[in-house]
């Protein structure tokens, strides 16, 4: 039952990072369509900072599961949060 917690935290972590991905290359982008979008994004070397941006909505899921006591699906959430920014940094300095 941990564990499923624990991965259930992850894949929403993940999710609500590529949906604020989603949204804020919808705010932010500069091409007609999203994947136009992303490619300007990281043609300009921007894509980094809407992927730190993108991953704000994890602090939503994340006091979600703290309000409902759900302590292991909210550490699912900070392990995603935290393979996010190490994606951020491999894509930033790579």
């Amino acid at each position: 039952m941990k564990n499923k917690d624990l991965i259930i935290g992850l894949v929403v972590g993940i999710l609500a990072s590529a949906l604020g991905l989603f949204i804020v290359l919808l705010i932010f982008g500069k091409g007609n369509s999203i994947a136009d979008s992303l490619e300007v994004s990281i043609n300009s070397g921007v894509f980094t900072k809407l992927m730190s941006m993108g991953a704000i909505l994890n602090l939503g899921a994340f006091f979600l599961f703290i309000k409902r006591n759900e302590d292991r699906k909210a550490k699912g959430v900070l392990i995603a949060t935290i393979i996010v920014a190490v994606l951020t940094i491999i894509v930033r300095f790579a």
